[in-house]
């Protein structure tokens, strides 16, 4: 018998480079101890930095701001004052408390795992990846949501069909984090930077198109199929594949009580059956009371003009519908099956969740120290100013400098993590710029969305980074940053590269990229 060759075993060049960076980004501490280290550098390098009298002009004032050092009578007293106000106020606390306290009773009633095993037990076990990233992606209508829901539904829907959780897992992650800028539907992130960027043309406005919610469409759409596609493939060929590869196990390692967690059948008995037509049955009823109070004229859902951008009650109530949409099903389905036998049988179910939470609320508190004082200090807006006056003085009119823009964008994404807030620091310093040399607010605003959405799944800094790595660590408990950072990087790669290759043809071609919208002025 011949022995194997060495060159058959060798593992490949692509594995090679992502084990490297998982292994250097898992020397990284942990979460916890990662963003202590950081809050200390923060602390350290503001104080020198308001010792050397630096300051930012942010835009749209007249007046610079000078960098506050941590190591001061003020920053010690902004400490002790804030540190509560800097947990409670952290955005993604409140969204993910919320909606992990209905995805537990969904979840602990048997719900998601009836609905997973009935809807995609048996369906193609090659169209999964294309499902998922396409769940992901118009799953962004929840708003920060969609990066809790999705990416553990996804796991089971994969083990369901046999195939491995974890891929499911961060698949749809890397989808639903691409996904901000990037939906097929309008949302109020697209009123929201619409209204950013209109601001921001005022120097210049009696020269440009003013922006709308649609003005970026046509490349949303666009940039969609592309995800669509692009992500299916990725989990199929290039994430599950390694997966694989690596040995890592299909099934979550113990339960709280450190029993084994058995496999998942896809046969649904009669009580699960019939608690599926229960939890219909009340969707249905749902949805017709949140109908009944949007669509007629007048509705309490519409804004003062009866619609529904750029702002309405609608839109602002999306976690509470979204909760509501769980939780309700949630509990007809546990009442019919008998998992629900009270009032005190929803509030276990609570309970639990908020352990499962815990690990995410110790990361949650320090992680929100260090971006108030990031925040706080000035240096967050120091840098973004300083990224965005760089390429301002590269002095590019061409493609070029959309593409350098974009770079810029994706660079600074790593330390501004929110996307309305990174727009509103540089958008008052890019719009008119590029106005001034023929671009239209509405096109360099998607340019910006190009370079925001493709490495949000990258920065560590991405609060639901915790949360995902809590899931993740069900099936490799020895899994850190660096894992998730190796498998998001193909990700990330091949969204920057369609995604910029989309506005390319938009940009030779001349076409419109929105309604009423076009590239040159």
């Amino acid at each position: 018998m011949s022995t194997p060759s060495v060159q058959a075993t060798r593992p490949r060049l692509g594995d090679r480079l992502l084990d490297a960076i998982e292994r250097a980004g898992n020397r990284l501490p942990d979460p916890f101890s990662l963003f202590l280290i950081l809050f200390g550098a923060v602390a350290a390098l503001s104080s020198v930095m308001a010792a050397l009298g630096l300051s930012v002009t942010l835009p749209g004032e007249d007046a610079a701001t000078p960098i506050k050092g941590f190591f001061s009578a003020e920053g010690v007293t902004w400490l002790t004052t804030t540190m509560v106000d800097n947990f409670i106020g952290f955005p993604p606390l409140g969204v993910v408390l919320t909606m992990l306290l209905a995805v537990g009773i969904a979840q602990r009633t048997g719900l998601l795992t009836a609905l997973v095993r009935r809807a995609f037990g048996n369906a193609p076990r090659w169209l999964l990846p294309y499902v998922v990233a396409f769940t992901a992606l118009c799953a962004h209508i929840m708003s920060d949501a969609s990066m809790i829901v999705v990416p553990p539904l996804a796991a089971l829907v994969f083990k369901a069909a046999g195939r491995h959780p974890v891929a499911g897992l961060l698949g749809a992650y890397a989808t639903a984090t691409a996904a901000f800028s990037c939906t097929p539907f309008v949302t109020s992130t697209d009123a929201l930077l619409a209204g950013i960027s209109n601001a921001a043309a005022d120097p210049v406005a009696d020269m440009t198109t003013h922006v709308t919610p649609v003005s970026n469409l046509f490349v949303s759409l666009s940039c969609a199929a592309l995800l669509t596609l692009g992500a299916g493939l990725l989990i199929d060929k290039v994430l599950e594949p390694r997966i694989a590869r690596l040995g890592i196990s299909r099934d979550e390692a113990a339960d709280d009580t450190g029993a084994a967690v058995p496999a998942m059948s896809t046969e649904l008995t009669t009580a699960e059956r019939s608690g599926l037509r229960w939890a219909g049955s009340a969707l249905l009823v749902t949805v017709a009371a949140v109908l009944a109070l949007t669509l007629p004229a007048g509705a309490p859902m519409r804004n003062e003009d009866g619609a529904f951008l750029p702002e309405s009650p609608l839109l602002s109530s999306v976690v509470f519908l979204v909760f509501l949409v769980l939780v309700v099903p949630a509990v007809a389905y546990g009442v019919r099956v008998r998992t629900i036998t009270g009032s005190e049988s929803v509030s276990r179910m609570m309970g639990d969740s908020v352990k499962d939470m815990a690990g995410f609320l110790v990361v949650a508190f320090v992680l929100s120290q260090f971006l108030a004082l990031f925040n706080w200090s000035g240096m967050s807006s120091w840098i973004a100013v300083q990224g965005a006056s760089l390429l301002e003085r590269a002095h590019f009119t061409g493609y070029g400098a959309i593409v350098a823009f974009i770079v810029a964008v994706s660079l600074l994404n790593f330390l501004v993590t929110s996307g309305s807030s990174l727009w509103t620091l540089i958008a008052a310093v890019f719009v008119p710029m590029f106005a001034l040399i023929g671009y239209e607010p509405g096109f360099i605003q998607a340019a910006f969305r190009v370079g925001d959405s493709a490495t949000q799944a990258l920065t560590p800094l991405n609060p639901y980074l915790v949360i995902i790595l809590g899931y993740l660590r069900k099936y490799e408990p020895g899994a850190g940053i660096g894992t998730i950072v190796a498998r998001m990087l193909p990700f990330s790669v091949v969204f920057w590269v369609l995604w910029v290759g989309v506005l390319t043809v938009f940009f030779f071609t001349g076409a419109p990229i929105g309604p009423g919208m076009g590239i040159r002025l």
